[in-house]
């Protein structure tokens, strides 16, 4: 009898195995943008809750919102302080995982503010003022706005700017929480330092909270914050 052909071994390819995050208990599902305006008759109509970010030019907001999106490019990131010149508008869709068959989804516009402290004129030649017009009209007005978040930087608590922007908004009686950003930048102690720094010289309802838009880290505390005002429960 003659050889018989050996018999080619079966190669049986797989895929790579996907390894995905684990899904967050409070996360963001979708978000899109939605407008832009400069006067109350181009916001969007409707009663749909707001909750704004605010914070001086080049504090990290665009990159904040970004992250806490999940989002990259939502909100337009540039090193370029004063770029955002108009209320953005954004469309949000949350997701609350109350147990493995039960979930609650919410509707909101997340508002970015313009930067305050930079932003130039159209010439290029001067600064405005702490904000414009245009902003404190909105935050006076809107009576959708439930919530505003004041970003200050993590490593640059007592800037002046940053107090009288604090201190106007506590005059008017808006509801804020603090959000301090760029804590990566730092080290351990100097972010302990300078968080207890932040929660003395801004006092507020609500602890600070620590964001990191690189590391995500703060994303779950931001969005629990957010649920109280969505769910109802905000004092």
């Amino acid at each position: 009898m003659g050889q018989q052909p050996k018999k080619k071994k079966k190669i049986i390819r797989k895929s790579p195995k996907q390894i995905l995050p684990k899904e967050e208990p409070l996360h963001i599902i979708k978000s899109e943008y939605v407008a832009s305006a400069v006067r109350e008759d181009q916001y969007p109509e409707g009663d749909t809750v707001e909750i704004a970010f605010l914070g001086r030019s080049n504090v990290g907001k665009s990159s904040l919102i970004n992250s806490l999106c999940n989002h990259r490019g939502l909100a337009l990131v540039s090193g370029q302080p004063g770029k955002t010149k108009t209320i953005n508008f954004f469309n949000i869709t949350s997701k609350e995982e109350i147990d493995e068959e039960q979930e609650r989804r919410y509707d909101w516009f997340l508002v970015d503010l313009p930067g305050y402290g930079y932003a130039k004129t159209s010439k290029g030649n001067s600064d405005r003022n702490l904000w414009s017009s245009f902003i404190a009209n909105y935050i006076l007005e809107s009576e959708r706005l439930m919530l505003l978040c004041l970003l200050i930087d993590g490593r640059h608590p007592e800037l002046p700017i940053d107090e009288a922007a604090f201190n106007w908004l506590k005059e008017v009686g808006v509801p804020l929480q603090i959000v301090a950003t760029k804590i990566d930048k730092m080290t351990n102690s100097e972010r302990s330092k300078n968080l207890k720094t932040i929660a003395e010289r801004y006092p507020t309802d609500t602890p600070p909270i620590a964001y990191s838009a690189l590391k995500h880290m703060g994303r779950n505390k931001l969005m629990a914050r957010i649920n109280t005002v969505l769910t109802g429960e905000q004092e």
